[in-house]
């Protein structure tokens, strides 16, 4: 049997695929425990949403099917699956959004501890999973080659959470602020002084 030879037009163009990333991270945000039963273990990009009450000071991008979400944050994986679940949603020490959102809602009183790097409590871990299940909804889609998808996103959309590959024009203060914050909240223990 003989297998069909690709011709270089059904192989999509970098801009075809940001495009169609756009198009299915722009649709309708789900629910967290709705998201985590249709996630893929395939690589690609996923958006965060939010409403404009849950951080009133940052810019976002609205929804353009539900106008009273906005964009927050842009990120990619390689298994789309395993990064939401075991990581944006579970571990402040690997999630760049958890720490974020932590150093944000300091009014909350997240507590922080000292591991290989900072990371909340995990009772704070709990309570900020439970805070995101409540606030936040997500879009993805998949892409065999997600970084640079990402990045063109990130250049296009301004989220207001991410700060790296961010136009220096859109970076928000507040938010390196927060992060800042966050990353100084604990410390490894000093050394005992010698005489």
């Amino acid at each position: 049997m003989a297998i069909p030879e690709r011709r270089p037009n059904d192989i999509p163009s970098d801009e075809d695929r940001v495009e169609e990333a756009l198009r299915l991270l722009c649709g309708v945000p789900v629910e967290l425990n709705v998201a985590v039963k249709r996630l893929s273990r395939g690589s690609g990009v996923y958006a965060w949403w939010a409403a404009p009450s849950v951080f009133p000071d940052l810019p976002g991008l609205p929804n353009e099917n539900v106008p009273s979400l906005r964009l927050l944050y842009v990120g990619r994986a390689t298994n789309l699956r395993g990064r939401i679940l075991r990581n944006h949603l579970r571990r402040s020490g690997s999630s760049t959004l958890r720490r974020t959102l932590a150093g944000l809602l300091v009014s909350e009183g997240f507590r922080t501890t000292w591991t290989d790097r900072v990371v909340l409590v995990p009772e704070d871990e709990a309570r900020l999973t439970a805070w995101m299940h409540t606030h936040l909804r997500l879009t993805w889609a998949q892409d065999p080659e997600p970084v640079a998808v990402e990045a063109e996103l990130v250049r296009r959309l301004h989220p207001p959470l991410n700060v790296h590959g961010v136009d220096p024009e859109y970076l928000q203060a507040t938010v390196v602020a927060a992060k800042n914050s966050y990353n100084a909240s604990s410390r490894p223990a000093e050394p005992p002084r010698t005489s």
